[in-house]
């Protein structure tokens, strides 16, 4: 009886263990790869993608990694480059944000804000050219969006075997710019759509909605203040082109790629009154000098402090010949009027050709933006669009026709460059929220019921969530 007894007990923690094992496998399975493999492991077992560092940060894991790329990707065997990117590893479980600045990466722990509402994991990617994800030798005609496009739909295809869940990609300024031509091109990748303060230059000869945004942003005594100081720069040229040639001395700034000094001081204070706009808030308008009784250092230091005098060097442009050699051959780039400087102006607004070294060619494709625009208004599916009513990139903003669904383009009140979600006004902030939680599918029942009670499911995080806005000095998205 013992005997048989003990025979059945075997065979039920036989049958037991058996089962455990199936429900482990199953979940595996559901998951992705073996829970039992490092995520580290899963990712450089990915071919063509190699670890440059972890580091650690509570609650996540965080990778610096390269991935080889095809240089150009209409002929993948004409060679390849190594293109840097960034993981911020939550659990697989979780939905996925695919984040792009437009231009270099950053190497440090970030969530955007779309991955905060999610509370996923995000895969950031840096910009094809953007050093050190250069190609050597760089033939610049494999700079384009069609190309860059192409390098998040490789990425996005290796990892979408890792993190199975919905995926979102998202950016802001050229990284909206870039996140929108990613849905254009690959339309079937992401599930949802988020580009912030993305300008569409549609018609790059057409810049009338530039001058109609700056006579009437803000209030008419604080454009009158800043088109005073601008001016007076142009007024006192010869006292302050002598500090900007001591300030390049002492620094080592040239202007080879420019051409002469006089033609990068007079660009720095062309950009004075649009980066005001792009950068600062009504409300610092009190901390701008009055021209006609300020001193030529107080001049200077205002616009120093907004434009940025080393902008139009050597060595301000060098990091972003990408961007003006796209801007110069498809991306388009703004040219206002400026009527109160009259005959102050030699040069007018210079285009992008004059910021990128004249061995590199470029010759402009005026398709490349009507093709976006068009597809956007006609079949925009699950994308939101975000602008700061402040910011002078919005005045050519992407609009949304009557073939998109689920699309939606929002405005926040007073905002600048720096506009998002939690800017927006209470009904449109809770219209957002939850249209991103439910296009990657984590929307709380809550949310789905009443769109007002949509939240972030992520908690805080000061450091994780810090708002790394580029103030760069120049005249760029």
């Amino acid at each position: 009886m013992r005997k048989t007894l003990g025979w059945l007990l075997s065979l039920v923690v036989l049958i037991g263990t058996m089962g455990a094992a199936g429900s482990t496998a199953q979940a595996a399975t559901a998951a992705g790869p073996a829970a039992a493999t490092d995520i580290k492991d899963q990712i450089l077992g990915i071919p063509g993608m190699s670890l440059i560092e972890e580091k650690p940060y509570p609650g996540y894991r965080f990778f610096v990694l390269n991935y080889e790329q095809p240089v150009d990707h209409r002929k993948p065997s004409k060679g390849t480059f190594k293109q840097r990117l960034t993981l911020l590893h939550k659990d697989v479980s979780r939905p996925t944000v695919f984040f792009t600045s437009g231009y270099n990466v950053n190497t440090n722990p970030r969530r955007s804000e779309p991955t905060t509402i999610i509370d996923g994991n995000q895969v950031s990617m840096e910009y094809r050219f953007f050093t050190p994800s250069r190609p050597d030798p760089a033939n610049w005609e494999n700079l384009d969006i069609w190309q860059a496009a192409s390098d998040q739909h490789r990425i996005f295809g290796a990892l979408k075997k890792i993190y199975p869940k919905n995926w979102l990609s998202t950016g802001g300024s050229k990284g909206g710019m870039t996140a929108t031509y990613y849905e254009r091109f690959y339309p079937r990748d992401m599930d949802g759509v988020v580009a912030y303060v993305a300008p569409n230059d549609v018609v790059n000869k057409e810049d009338s909605a530039y001058d109609r945004f700056f006579a009437k942003v803000g209030t008419k005594e604080c454009r009158d203040k800043l088109n005073a100081v601008q001016r007076e720069a142009l007024v006192r040229r010869e006292p302050l082109e002598a500090k900007y040639a001591a300030a390049a001395a002492e620094n080592g700034w040239t202007f080879t790629t420019v051409g002469n000094l006089d033609k990068a001081y007079e660009a720095v204070v062309l950009d004075y009154v649009w980066a005001f706009w792009q950068y600062s808030l009504l409300a610092d308008c009190a901390s701008v000098p009055a021209a006609a009784t300020a001193s030529d250092q107080e001049i200077w230091d205002s616009i120093d402090a907004i434009s940025g005098f080393s902008a139009y060097a050597d060595q301000g442009l060098n990091t972003y010949t990408p961007y003006y050699y796209q801007a110069g051959t498809q991306l388009g780039s703004p040219d206002i009027k400026q009527p109160h400087l009259g005959n102050l102006s030699r040069y007018g607004y210079q285009p992008p050709r004059n910021f990128v070294p004249r061995d590199i060619p470029m010759a402009f494709q005026p398709g490349a933006m009507k093709d976006i625009d068009g597809w956007v208004r006609d079949n925009a599916n699950q994308m939101l669009f975000v602008y700061g009513q402040n910011d002078p990139w919005g005045a050519e903003p992407f609009r949304i026709g009557y073939g998109a669904r689920d699309s939606h383009v929002m405005i926040a009140p007073g905002a600048n460059h720096g506009a998002n979600v939690a800017q927006l006004l209470e009904g449109e902030k809770a219209l957002a929220t939850a249209k991103i939680l439910q296009w990657a599918g984590v929307a709380p029942a809550a949310a789905i019921a009443d769109e007002a009670k949509a939240a972030p499911l992520a908690a805080p995080d000061a450091e994780l969530d810090r708002r790394d806005l580029e103030r760069e000095p120049q005249l760029r998205p």
